[in-house]
């Protein structure tokens, strides 16, 4: 149990989560913050990841309808900001618990912070892939990616009621899915990008509902829990 505790976690939080359509919720935002911080006093340690979401397609939406001949460098950076807001907000709310923003996941991690916060980096990927470069510096075999999903599934569930959830899979069967190009905004469970290094590097990644405490916990205590196992 004592090794599990010290486990290096690096999470790609969803955007949908952080600043959702119908508008923030403090009170998950409080609850993620809680439930990071109990588990950083037992020793472990946590690269927080900030997607976009919603607020960086609205942004990327209103750019390329005002300006169509953007190109896609430019759609990407709008959207970084979005993530760099995200973050300000997370990081906010952790206050002097956390460290960031980091927006390169090159650079060198304070060796002593239990909580560090991340935003976007360069056009033409996404948060996801920030979080699998990070995952790499401080070696951590796994991504946990949160959104608003529970499962990754054969077809869109909003399309096809009858559409089969995953709960484990190939990085062969999700580009099969998802395809292995990536353009801003691109709803996709995983980053296609991020995916081809995730093969690479052999770092698996877990595709759950962020929405569900529970359901963290159980994943970071290396208990049973829903959602997709990609590796």
């Amino acid at each position: 149990m004592a090794k599990k505790q010290q486990e290096n976690f690096v999470l790609s939080l969803g955007g949908s989560l952080i600043a959702p359509k119908e508008g923030i919720n403090p009170s998950f935002i409080r609850s993620f913050r809680d439930l990071v911080l109990k588990r950083a006093k037992r020793g472990s340690k946590f690269v927080v990841v900030c997607g976009g979401g919603a607020t960086a397609r609205a942004y990327q939406t209103a750019a390329a309808s005002a300006a169509p001949t953007l190109s896609q460098d430019e759609l990407d950076r709008v959207g970084i900001q979005a993530t760099v807001l995200n973050a300000r907000l997370m990081l906010a709310i952790f206050g002097k618990s956390a460290h960031g923003i980091i927006t390169d996941p090159r650079v060198k991690l304070p060796a002593k912070t239990k909580v560090i916060i991340g935003a976007g980096w360069e056009p033409g990927c996404s948060t996801d892939y920030d979080a699998l470069l990070l995952a790499e510096m401080i070696g951590a075999g796994t991504v946990i990616n949160f959104s608003n999903i529970a499962y990754v599934y054969d077809r869109d569930p909003r399309k096809f009621p009858d559409a089969k959830a995953l709960k484990s899979m190939t990085w062969k069967q999700f580009r099969q899915l998802f395809g292995s190009r990536w353009s801003p905004g691109l709803n996709s469970p995983f980053d296609p990008i991020a995916a081809k290094a995730a093969e690479r590097a052999g770092i698996r990644v877990i595709i759950a509902d962020g929405r569900d405490l529970a359901n963290i916990g159980r994943i970071l205590d290396g208990k049973p829990f829903i959602g997709t196992v990609i590796s």
